[in-house]
């Protein structure tokens, strides 16, 4: 199977980097994840039938209010999970970074099971290696940075326990 899957990645990803799905897939894809996780109850995202994906649940920087963004993650080996803030190599930076460098504890639903986690912004030494592990997963990925004319926010997600959390 993981051969078939990398197959269909290396098939689907150059897709994702069009001019086309950089336009739809903002304005598409949310809802249809809306869709999906309300009938599934949580339990499936549409994107992680590609790759590895989650839910991140943020505290707005400004509102305060709680937000949810259907993300795609890259396993860093030790736990924890890499993502970055691609938003369809958009020129800004997606809303979801901006709460997380404001409220760093945030939580995460992956396979429909909820767990608390801190982000923290990966340093610039570690971003290559960053990248080039996401790349593995996702190949070309990094072309929404070098097309957005930014440079794109890589958050590490690291589970904690937390008892505030616990219930979520």
């Amino acid at each position: 199977m993981p051969t078939v899957l990398h197959l269909v990645r290396s098939v689907v990803s150059p897709l994702t980097r069009t001019r086309f799905f950089r336009w739809c897939a903002p304005r598409v894809l949310p809802a249809v994840e809306r869709v999906i996780a309300a009938v599934s109850g949580g339990r499936v995202q549409l994107s992680a039938l590609l790759v590895p994906s989650l839910v991140l649940h943020t505290t707005g920087a400004r509102s305060g209010e709680p937000r949810d963004s259907a993300l795609m993650y890259t396993p860093d080996g030790h736990g924890r999970a890499i993502v970055a803030g691609t938003s369809f190599a958009r020129d800004r930076h997606p809303g979801w970074t901006y709460n997380l460098i404001a409220h760093p504890d945030a939580a995460i639903t992956v396979r429909g099971r909820t767990m608390p986690v801190r982000a923290s912004r990966i340093a610039d030494d570690e971003r290559d290696a960053a990248w080039a592990r996401i790349e593995a997963q996702w190949p070309g990925y990094r072309a929404y940075e070098r097309e957005s004319g930014r440079v794109v926010r890589l958050f590490l997600l690291q589970p904690v326990a937390d008892v505030q959390h616990a219930s979520m």
